[in-house]
C-alpha cells in the first residue's frame, strides 16, 4: 500500500501531461501549447501543495525548541534552588552585596553571626546595618586585607574572621568564619606554655646553682660530665627564658614607646658579636647615623641581638659579618649579612617557627634554641614592622627588618657617632 501511494502523484501528473497533448494536437495541432499549459497547472499546484504541509512540520519544529527552552529554564531553576539550598546551611556566613554594598541575600549563619534578620534586612546597607563596629570601619575602606579576629555582630561572646570577594558585575560576596575555637585553643597554648615555663624556672635554677659548686677538681674523672651537664642545665634555663619572652609578646598587643638611640644600639651589638665571636669572624658595622627608632628599647635589642647571634653562629671561621642601619624608600631597614652556610629556599617560609631548625644537629651545636626568629617576629609586629630573609647555600644569608616611616626619629644630639 506505500508503495501504490507513492507512484499515484508521478502517474496523475504524467496522465495530465499526456491529456494536454492530446487536447493541444486536437486544437489545431498545438501539442506543446496544451502540455505547457498543464505543466504551469501541476507546478501551481505542487507548491501550493507542498507549502500545506510545510506548515504543521515547522510548527513541530517551534514546539520542540520551546519544549527545550522550558526545560533547559526548570533545570537552571532547579541548579539554583540547590545551590541557595546548599549556601543556607554553611556554618560560614554568606552575604551577597550589590555595587552600593546592600544586602541581596544571606544564608542562616549570617543571621546567627551578623545579626542579619530576614526579610527587614534585605536592601539595607550592610555597613548601616552595623554601625560602631571594627567590621563596619573595615567595609568602608577601598582596599582592604582580610579582616581577622574581630568581634561578631551577632554574637558578641564569639570572633569571626572576614573576607570581601568580587562576584559577578560588580557584585560581592562577603564570608564570615567563626574563629572562637581557634582563639581558645590558641590561648590555652599560650597558658599551657607560660605555666609550663615559670614551673620549670625554679628546679632548673637550683639544679644549675648546685652543678656550680660542685668543683671539678674534686673529682677528676667527672670533669667532662660536670661540664656537659653545667652547659645543657644553662641551655634548659635559656629555652626557658626565651618561652617566657615568648608568651609575654604574644599576650602584649602595644608598647610603650621611646627614643631608641641606634648609635649606641650598634655599637653594643658589634661588641657582643665580636665577644660571641672570639676573633673568628670580621664584623663590620655600616650605619645612617642620623636615624634613631620609636620603640621598645629592650625588646628591639632583643631582636636585633638575636639576628646578630645568629649570624655569628652560623658562618664558619674566617667568615665575614656586616651589620647594616640605613634609610629604604620612606622608611628604614636594619639588616646583618653573614657569608656563612646558607638556607635552602624551602626552609625560607618557615624559620619564624617555634623551634623549627633546618638542621638539627648544627643548631645544637651551635647552642640556639629554636626560638629567636619567633622572638624576632612578635617584635617587629608590635613595631609594626617586617622581616625578610635571602639566603642561598653556600653563599650566607641576609636577614633584614623593615620599619616604616611612623618608627623614625631624627638621632639625637649625643647620638650620632658610633
Amino acid at each position: 500500500m506505500p508503495t501504490t501511494r507513492r507512484w499515484k502523484l508521478p502517474t496523475a501528473c504524467f496522465a495530465a501531461l499526456a491529456a494536454g497533448a492530446l487536447l493541444g494536437w486536437l486544437a489545431d495541432g498545438h501539442v506543446a501549447a496544451g502540455v505547457a499549459i498543464v505543466a504551469v497547472a501541476e507546478i501551481v499546484f505542487l507548491l501550493t501543495r507542498d507549502g500545506h504541509l510545510a506548515r504543521p512540520i515547522m510548527a513541530t519544529t517551534a514546539a520542540a525548541k520551546h519544549d527545550r527552552l522550558m526545560t533547559r529554564t526548570h533545570r537552571l531553576a532547579s541548579s539554583l534552588r540547590d545551590l541557595r539550598r546548599t549556601a543556607s546551611q554553611l556554618p560560614d556566613a554568606v552575604v551577597l552585596l550589590d555595587p552600593d554594598q546592600r544586602v541581596r541575600w544571606f544564608n542562616h549563619a549570617a543571621e546567627n553571626l551578623l545579626g542579619l534578620r530576614a526579610p527587614q534586612d534585605r536592601g539595607v546597607t550592610l555597613g548601616r546595618r552595623l554601625p560602631a563596629s571594627e567590621l563596619a570601619e573595615w567595609l568602608q575602606q577601598d582596599e582592604r586585607e582580610p579582616l581577622h579576629d574581630t568581634i561578631a555582630p551577632g554574637r558578641p561572646d564569639s570572633q569571626i574572621s572576614v573576607s570581601l570577594l568580587p562576584f559577578g558585575r560588580r557584585q560581592q560576596v562577603l564570608l564570615a568564619r567563626d574563629t572562637s575555637h581557634v582563639t581558645r585553643l590558641e590561648q590555652m597554648r599560650r597558658d599551657f606554655v607560660a605555666n609550663v615555663s615559670h614551673e620549670l624556672r625554679t628546679p632548673l635554677t637550683v639544679i644549675h646553682g648546685y652543678l656550680e659548686l660542685i668543683d671539678p677538681e674534686d673529682a677528676p674523672a667527672l670533669a667532662p660530665v660536670l661540664d656537659e651537664m653545667r652547659a645543657q642545665s644553662k641551655r634548659m634555663g635559656q629555652i626557658v627564658e626565651d618561652l617566657l619572652t615568648l608568651s609575654r609578646l604574644e599576650t602584649q598587643h602595644h608598647i610603650e614607646d621611646e627614643r631608641v638611640p641606634m648609635a649606641p644600639l650598634l655599637a653594643s651589638l658589634r661588641k657582643e658579636a665580636e665577644a660571641l665571636s672570639q676573633g673568628r669572624h670580621t664584623i663590620a658595622v655600616e650605619a645612617d647615623t642620623g636615624l634613631d627608632l620609636l620603640g621598645s628599647p629592650k625588646d628591639l635589642h632583643s631582636a636585633l641581638s638575636n639576628l646578630v647571634s645568629n649570624a655569628v653562629r652560623y658562618t664558619p671561621a674566617g667568615g665575614s659579618i656586616t651589620i647594616r642601619w640605613r634609610r629604604s624608600g620612606d622608611g628604614a631597614t636594619y639588616s646583618v649579612s653573614d657569608t656563612g652556610y646558607g638556607i635552602p629556599s624551602s626552609h625560607l617560609a618557615r624559620l619564624t617557627e617555634r623551634f623549627y631548625r633546618v638542621s638539627s644537629s648544627r643548631s645544637r651545636g651551635t647552642g640556639g634554641t629554636g626560638l629567636g626568629l619567633s622572638i624576632v617576629k612578635h617584635v617587629l609586629n608590635l613595631h609594626q614592622a617586617r622581616l625578610s630573609i635571602e639566603s642561598e647555600p653556600g653563599r650566607g644569608s641576609t636577614f633584614a627588618c623593615h620599619f616604616g616611616p611612623e618608627r623614625l626619629l631624627p638621632a639625637a644630639s649625643g647620638h650620632d657617632e658610633s
